[in-house]
Protein backbone atom coordinates (compact mmCIF):
# COMPACT_ATOMS: atom_id res chain seq x y z
CA UNK A 1 0.00 0.00 0.00
CA UNK A 2 1.48 3.22 -1.04
CA UNK A 3 2.60 6.07 1.58
CA UNK A 4 0.10 8.74 0.57
CA UNK A 5 1.48 11.67 2.81
CA UNK A 6 1.84 15.27 1.53
CA UNK A 7 2.85 18.24 3.31
CA UNK A 8 2.34 22.24 3.21
CA UNK A 9 5.22 24.70 3.87
CA UNK A 10 4.46 28.15 2.69
CA UNK A 11 6.74 31.04 4.20
CA UNK A 12 4.50 33.80 4.91
CA UNK A 13 3.00 33.74 8.24
CA UNK A 14 -0.65 31.95 9.12
CA UNK A 15 -0.49 30.92 5.08
CA UNK A 16 -0.79 27.04 5.95
CA UNK A 17 -3.22 27.67 8.45
CA UNK A 18 -5.16 29.12 6.11
CA UNK A 19 -4.74 27.22 3.08
CA UNK A 20 -5.31 23.83 5.23
CA UNK A 21 -8.99 25.17 6.79
CA UNK A 22 -10.12 26.64 3.21
CA UNK A 23 -9.04 22.80 2.15
CA UNK A 24 -11.07 21.28 5.11
CA UNK A 25 -13.93 23.49 3.57
CA UNK A 26 -13.74 22.80 0.06
CA UNK A 27 -13.27 19.01 1.04
CA UNK A 28 -16.50 19.10 3.36
CA UNK A 29 -18.73 20.72 -0.20
CA UNK A 30 -17.28 18.09 -1.92
CA UNK A 31 -19.04 15.62 0.22
CA UNK A 32 -15.36 13.84 1.47
CA UNK A 33 -15.01 12.97 5.20
CA UNK A 34 -11.96 14.96 6.32
CA UNK A 35 -10.66 13.99 10.28
CA UNK A 36 -7.97 15.98 11.78
CA UNK A 37 -7.09 19.54 13.33
CA UNK A 38 -6.91 22.66 11.25
CA UNK A 39 -5.30 26.07 13.11
CA UNK A 40 -7.07 29.36 13.48
CA UNK A 41 -4.54 32.44 14.72
CA UNK A 42 -6.48 34.92 16.99
CA UNK A 43 -5.02 38.36 16.48
CA UNK A 44 -5.06 39.92 20.10
CA UNK A 45 -5.32 43.22 20.86
CA UNK A 46 -3.03 43.34 23.45
CA UNK A 47 -0.04 41.18 22.61
CA UNK A 48 1.98 40.91 19.53
CA UNK A 49 1.18 37.12 19.46
CA UNK A 50 -1.95 35.73 18.81
CA UNK A 51 -4.04 32.90 20.16
CA UNK A 52 -4.18 29.61 18.35
CA UNK A 53 -7.25 27.74 18.22
CA UNK A 54 -7.79 24.68 16.38
CA UNK A 55 -11.05 22.93 14.79
CA UNK A 56 -10.94 19.36 15.55
CA UNK A 57 -13.14 17.95 12.29
CA UNK A 58 -15.29 16.73 11.30
CA UNK A 59 -17.13 17.59 14.16
CA UNK A 60 -16.20 20.80 14.26
CA UNK A 61 -14.88 21.60 17.89
CA UNK A 62 -12.06 24.78 19.02
CA UNK A 63 -9.92 23.83 20.90
CA UNK A 64 -7.31 26.57 22.13
CA UNK A 65 -4.02 24.77 22.26
CA UNK A 66 -2.04 28.82 23.24
CA UNK A 67 -1.77 29.20 26.87
CA UNK A 68 -0.46 32.85 27.55
CA UNK A 69 2.90 33.24 29.60
CA UNK A 70 2.76 36.62 29.80
CA UNK A 71 4.59 39.91 27.84
CA UNK A 72 8.17 38.64 28.60
CA UNK A 73 8.05 34.74 28.43
CA UNK A 74 9.85 33.51 25.95
CA UNK A 75 9.22 29.66 26.01
CA UNK A 76 6.91 27.18 23.92
CA UNK A 77 3.08 28.96 24.15
CA UNK A 78 1.49 26.01 23.45
CA UNK A 79 -0.21 24.24 25.71
CA UNK A 80 0.64 20.58 25.75
CA UNK A 81 -2.76 19.23 27.50
CA UNK A 82 -4.84 20.91 25.11
CA UNK A 83 -3.76 19.54 22.19
CA UNK A 84 -3.38 16.08 23.35
CA UNK A 85 -7.32 16.52 23.93
CA UNK A 86 -7.10 17.65 20.19
CA UNK A 87 -5.41 14.80 19.57
CA UNK A 88 -7.57 12.20 21.73
CA UNK A 89 -10.76 13.16 19.48
CA UNK A 90 -9.21 13.05 15.94
CA UNK A 91 -7.75 9.57 16.86
CA UNK A 92 -10.75 8.62 17.93
CA UNK A 93 -12.66 9.84 14.71
CA UNK A 94 -10.42 7.34 12.55
CA UNK A 95 -12.21 4.36 13.66
CA UNK A 96 -16.00 6.12 12.99
CA UNK A 97 -18.13 4.37 10.73
CA UNK A 98 -17.73 5.54 7.66
CA UNK A 99 -14.01 6.40 7.88
CA UNK A 100 -12.64 9.38 7.01
CA UNK A 101 -11.53 9.76 3.52
CA UNK A 102 -8.41 11.97 4.51
CA UNK A 103 -6.30 13.48 7.73
CA UNK A 104 -5.55 17.13 7.82
CA UNK A 105 -2.99 17.96 10.22
CA UNK A 106 -1.94 22.19 11.02
CA UNK A 107 1.14 21.49 11.52
CA UNK A 108 4.17 19.01 12.15
CA UNK A 109 5.72 20.65 14.91
CA UNK A 110 7.99 20.30 17.35
CA UNK A 111 6.15 18.58 20.32
CA UNK A 112 5.34 16.02 16.71
CA UNK A 113 9.30 16.11 15.80
CA UNK A 114 9.71 14.81 19.64
CA UNK A 115 7.14 11.73 19.16
CA UNK A 116 4.61 13.45 20.47
CA UNK A 117 1.23 15.18 19.14
CA UNK A 118 -0.62 14.36 15.87
CA UNK A 119 2.60 12.12 15.03
CA UNK A 120 1.12 8.85 16.49
CA UNK A 121 -2.77 9.47 15.05
CA UNK A 122 -0.96 10.40 11.57
CA UNK A 123 0.71 7.44 11.59
CA UNK A 124 -2.48 5.03 12.94
CA UNK A 125 -4.01 7.14 9.33
CA UNK A 126 -1.31 6.07 7.01
CA UNK A 127 -1.94 2.50 8.75
CA UNK A 128 -5.68 2.34 7.60
CA UNK A 129 -4.93 3.65 4.23
CA UNK A 130 -5.99 7.11 4.74
CA UNK A 131 -4.22 10.05 2.76
CA UNK A 132 -2.93 12.52 5.25
CA UNK A 133 -1.85 16.50 4.40
CA UNK A 134 0.37 18.11 6.83
CA UNK A 135 1.22 21.74 7.18
CA UNK A 136 5.21 21.30 8.03
CA UNK A 137 8.19 24.53 8.84
CA UNK A 138 11.13 24.79 8.21
CA UNK A 139 12.34 24.36 11.35
CA UNK A 140 10.35 20.77 11.35
CA UNK A 141 10.85 19.96 7.91
CA UNK A 142 14.41 17.47 8.53
CA UNK A 143 12.11 15.41 11.40
CA UNK A 144 9.36 15.30 9.07
CA UNK A 145 11.43 13.81 6.55
CA UNK A 146 12.84 11.38 8.83
CA UNK A 147 9.63 10.62 10.13
CA UNK A 148 8.17 10.26 6.51
CA UNK A 149 11.30 8.09 5.51
CA UNK A 150 11.40 10.50 3.08
CA UNK A 151 8.15 9.18 1.31
CA UNK A 152 6.36 12.45 1.40
CA UNK A 153 5.50 14.74 -1.08
CA UNK A 154 5.00 18.15 -1.48
CA UNK A 155 1.37 19.57 -1.88
CA UNK A 156 -0.03 21.74 -4.40
CA UNK A 157 0.13 25.47 -2.40
CA UNK A 158 -3.25 25.96 -3.55
CA UNK A 159 -6.83 24.54 -3.28
CA UNK A 160 -7.52 23.37 -6.67
CA UNK A 161 -4.58 21.55 -6.70
CA UNK A 162 -4.92 20.16 -2.69
CA UNK A 163 -8.13 18.89 -3.49
CA UNK A 164 -6.91 17.33 -7.06
CA UNK A 165 -4.17 15.65 -4.90
CA UNK A 166 -6.42 14.14 -2.38
CA UNK A 167 -8.42 13.12 -5.20
CA UNK A 168 -6.21 11.47 -6.64
CA UNK A 169 -5.03 9.52 -3.98
CA UNK A 170 -8.62 8.66 -3.02
CA UNK A 171 -8.66 6.78 -6.72
CA UNK A 172 -5.50 5.24 -6.41
CA UNK A 173 -5.68 1.53 -5.96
Amino acid sequence: MPMNLAYIMTTERGATDRLLSALADALEARGLRAAGIVQTNVERYDSALCDMDVRVLPAGETVRISQSLGPEARGCRLNPEALERAVADVQTSLSQDPSPQVLLVNKFGKHEADGRGMRVVIAEALELGIPVVSGVNQMNLEAFQAFAEGLAVEAPQDIAGLVAWVEKVQKAP
